[in-house]
């Protein structure tokens, strides 16, 4: 029941939280980076990196480049996770809810419950991924890095909470990151971070998260331990 979590906005994190796309973006890395004949990055640097704005995280893997090679690499990027999802590369990769998210959002579905994302992605994929999952009419807001500033930057949170009409103080930020936690603090609202995630608890608490949960089902009862009154 959630008569007893009334007038609330959940902002969830897309990769790493709601989908597990780390081979999606494991591979469109290496893809990008072969293009360039750069080595591919490794595979956990790739993962450290998922939910920033792509040319602030392709800096990060290569920053020995400069600007312009950023840019080249991130247009690529994009290019090759377009081909991915139209079926036009060999070898595609998927990008599975992970276990439990489908009931979870299914069970936020009231009235005074509103649903965001705050993601790395653009628009186009964000929209690809809900809606080849069924989600998308499920959501009321969604932001993302071709409109927003990249996390921690709070701005993401902060215009989720705009469009809704929405209080920080009725608003919890679901995230598997540093830069989830960062971002929900920022902005003033609950920060919950996700142990299936693609960074390690201990990040995360030292980000400031105000709890850890480690299955989606745990969400609400972990919100009612925090916020009582609620």
């Amino acid at each position: 029941m959630l008569s007893d979590i009334p007038h609330r906005l959940f902002v969830f994190d897309c990769d790493g939280t709601l989908v597990d796309s780390q081979h999606n973006i494991v591979a469109a890395m290496a893809a990008a980076w072969a293009r360039y004949d750069l080595p591919a990055p490794a595979a956990g640097d790739v993962r450290r990196i998922v939910g920033l704005t792509l040319e602030i995280a392709i800096a990060r893997l290569l920053p020995e480049g400069d600007d312009v090679k950023h840019r080249a690499l991130a247009a690529t990027y994009r290019e090759i996770v377009h081909e991915l999802r139209m079926g036009n590369a060999q070898g595609i990769a998927e990008e599975p809810l992970f276990p439990g998210i489908r009931e979870l959002i299914e069970a936020l579905a009231a009235p005074e419950i509103f649903l965001g994302v705050a993601t790395g992605k653009n628009l186009r994929g964000l929209e690809h991924t809900l809606t080849v999952h069924g989600l998308r009419d499920r959501f009321h807001t969604l932001q993302t890095a071709d409109v927003c500033r990249s996390k921690p930057d709070p701005e993401m949170v902060l215009r989720a909470m705009h469009e809704t009409g929405m209080q920080a103080a009725a608003t919890v930020v679901i995230g598997d990151t540093s830069f989830d936690m960062e971002m929900a603090r920022s902005a003033g609202a609950t920060a919950i971070g996700v142990a299936w995630g693609y960074h390690e608890i201990a990040e995360l608490t030292e980000a400031g998260a105000h709890a850890i949960i480690y299955q989606p089902a745990d969400l609400l009862a972990e919100l009612r331990r925090l916020v009582p009154a609620a």
